[in-house]
């Protein structure tokens, strides 16, 4: 692993596991800006029991497991992944600066969202972000479609 992302990684993905600590710690009182989405979810799978409090501690479990891997260095690219995944509905929920009556109010979430829009940029560079040991997942297709390319040539001319 380069300096680059020794330092880079965990730097992102700290306010994931950070904000996901916070998530399980205060569920009950972040749970009413997940009712929302708690009520999408749940016709999905009628089994589960999805409350809010639920929908938020999954949310900052999966915070903090996918963030750890991303610090660590463990399965980077589908931790980031995983990480923009669940980043995308709770910006688009929890900082709705667009309805906020109050131009204060608007202005903090506004700052927010934005901030969550960088981050999730940040996740899908990750998501390309190849391993210096490991080509990118495009190029090893890319390379075993000219190995069985001449390997097929090969054979013809045989």
């Amino acid at each position: 692993m380069t300096v680059l992302r020794t330092v880079a990684r965990p730097m992102l993905a700290s306010m994931f596991v950070v904000g996901g600590i916070n998530s399980l710690r205060h569920a009950k009182a972040l749970a009413p800006a997940a009712q929302p989405v708690a009520d999408a979810v749940a016709p999905l799978a009628p089994q589960l029991p999805v409350t809010p409090t639920n929908v938020v501690r999954v949310h900052g479990a999966v915070n903090i497991v996918a963030g750890a891997a991303l610090a660590t260095g463990r399965f980077p690219r589908l931790s980031a992944l995983v990480l923009a995944g669940n980043l995308t509905p709770a910006t688009v929920q929890g900082h709705r600066f667009w309805a906020e009556p109050d131009a204060a109010a608007r202005s903090n979430q506004q700052v927010h969202f934005f901030k969550n829009v960088s981050m999730l940029g940040g996740l899908l560079m990750s998501t390309l972000d190849p391993d210096p040991h490991k080509k990118i997942l495009v190029r090893r297709a890319k390379d075993k479609v000219v190995e069985a390319a001449d390997t097929v040539a090969d054979a013809i001319s045989r």
